[in-house]
């Protein structure tokens, strides 16, 4: 048999025993993606610069790290096009993602942890992140992975908390 053919044939019988398997699971159902994230405004008088650069001072503060950053909206604007300001910061407890990933894999999929710093159309600046509650209330996890997923949870509502307000 050919390679692709051998391939699609073992997608095929993936996707039914997957969808046999999720038959048998508890449903979760989102209807309304806006709960999939934590959204926050700055506050009156706060930059997006501040905000930035609070973030990053807050995150070393907790000892966590700045692993990437994309600042979007230069890449668009170096072209000569008009673009809102779009920023990723992304963060990470180096300790805490090699624990995480030893008791499983799966969870660098949510690595590293990530903040966007948004202007909507309106021009008002918001900050954005992953709602961990779900992940945190919406899974069966070990005791020791619970405390560490409300830990890293606290740390980024603190450094978004920060960028927020614009505290150092």
């Amino acid at each position: 048999m050919k390679p692709l053919i051998r391939r699609l044939i073992g997608a095929a019988v993936a996707i039914v025993a997957l969808a046999a398997w999720a038959q048998d699971r508890p449903q979760v159902e989102i209807h309304d993606i806006s709960q999939t994230v934590v959204k926050m405004s700055l506050q009156g008088g706060v930059s997006i610069e501040d905000a930035s650069a609070a973030m990053m001072s807050k995150a070393a503060e907790l000892n966590w790290k700045l692993v990437g950053r994309q600042e979007v909206h230069a890449e668009i604007r170096a072209r000569g096009e008009e673009s809102p300001h779009l920023e990723i910061l992304q963060f990470c407890d180096p300790d805490d993602a090699v624990k995480m990933v030893r008791i499983d894999p799966i969870y660098s999929a949510y690595m590293p942890c990530r903040i966007a710093l948004v202007e909507d159309t309106q021009g008002r600046p918001w900050l954005f992140m992953l709602n961990l509650d779900m992940l945190i209330n919406n899974t069966s996890l070990p005791n020791d992975l619970q405390e560490l997923a409300i830990r890293v949870n606290q740390a980024m509502l603190i450094i978004m908390t920060a960028g927020a307000t614009g505290e150092f």
